[in-house]
């Protein structure tokens, strides 16, 4: 089911203009002297939300979950991606019987290892498997951990996005996604009011996120922190990609090399094929967001297409 939406965008400014809706705290509606008519009556000491109407377009929003860190960064793919450096995601790819812990640890720890792409989509993995394996590969029992926790799922959907986030990652890929309604969608689902539409419940967070947080309150820097890719992988996908990736909230626009060719009936280096890259590459490109690829359009074999620009990967 869809809902209205409150687009995302950057945190670090009293009032900012997200989309047609101009979210801004309690406090700098007061600075600016502005009475919003809407909401309940709280007397003539309590100048906002008052009226009769109750509106979430012009809410005015406590300052219950300001963030009052000063727009800190702590999660350190979002770090390199600011700083303009390559990530990458090491694949945990569910088995059977599901992955083990020691595994988790072992794809966390590699020299290259910025987040680890838990697989939900392709792989036999179930949320309490990757619950599990986020909390030991943030434990004690994982010293040599790099990898801040990441995950596919399997779709655009509100539990599966709220099963991923509740349970720690903090890189969150979504496959297939072919409109930009779809896009909103997923940033409604990823985000914290007034951003989003993410509740707010029982998590591992502060357990799994705690060698990273340092204290930091989670709740209130989750936003700026918050590393969300989408996948284009069909024809439909690609035909929207410039306005797909336009959507406040979306980081990273990820060309999915073996999709692309499943849906599109064309291999890697057919001209076909290179066109829908191409397309991928301006629509990240042109709406400066980082592009994506799989590990091996890193550093291309000799003789292989040229994949300039792609910065952030699978592997």
């Amino acid at each position: 089911m869809r809902r209205s939406l409150v687009s995302t965008c950057s945190l670090l400014a009293a009032g900012v203009l997200c989309g047609a809706v101009t979210v801004t705290s309690l406090d700098a509606r007061a600075q600016s002297g502005v009475t919003v008519n809407v909401g309940i009556d709280f007397g003539p000491g309590f100048p906002f939300n008052q009226g009769n109407g109750i509106d979430p377009k012009t809410w005015v929003y406590g300052p219950r979950n300001d963030d009052t860190s000063g727009g800190l960064i702590w999660n350190p793919v979002k770090q390199k991606m600011l700083a303009g450096q390559h990530v990458i995601g090491r694949t945990v790819q569910g088995t059977f019987p599901a992955t083990s812990d020691t595994t988790y640890c072992n794809q966390a720890s590699q020299a290259n290892a910025d987040f680890t792409w838990t697989e939900m989509q392709h792989s036999g993995l179930t949320w309490g498997d990757a619950w599990r394996m986020w909390a030991y590969g943030s434990s004690t029992a994982c010293p040599t951990r790099r990898a801040i926790p990441g995950v596919r799922v399997a779709y655009t959907d509100e539990r599966e996005i709220q099963h991923a986030l509740d349970g720690g990652a903090m890189v969150l890929v979504v496959p297939t996604v072919d409109t930009v309604e779809e896009a909103r969608e997923v940033v409604q689902w990823a985000y914290y009011p007034p951003f989003g539409r993410r509740s707010q419940g029982g998590s591992q967070t502060a357990q799994v996120l705690g060698p990273w947080l340092q204290g930091a309150n989670y709740r209130q820097t989750f936003n700026n922190n918050l590393v969300l890719i989408v996948m284009i992988e069909t024809i439909e996908g690609v035909k929207n990609a410039a306005q797909i990736a336009k959507v406040a909230g979306i980081h990273g626009v990820f060309a999915a090399s073996s999709d692309l060719g499943n849906f599109s009936g064309w291999t890697q280096g057919d001209p076909q094929y290179e066109r829908l890259v191409k397309a991928v590459h301006d629509a990240a490109i042109g709406a400066g967001k980082r592009l994506c690829g799989p590990i091996a359009w890193q550093n291309p074999a000799p003789g292989a297409p040229a994949r300039p620009d792609f910065t952030c990967f699978q592997n």
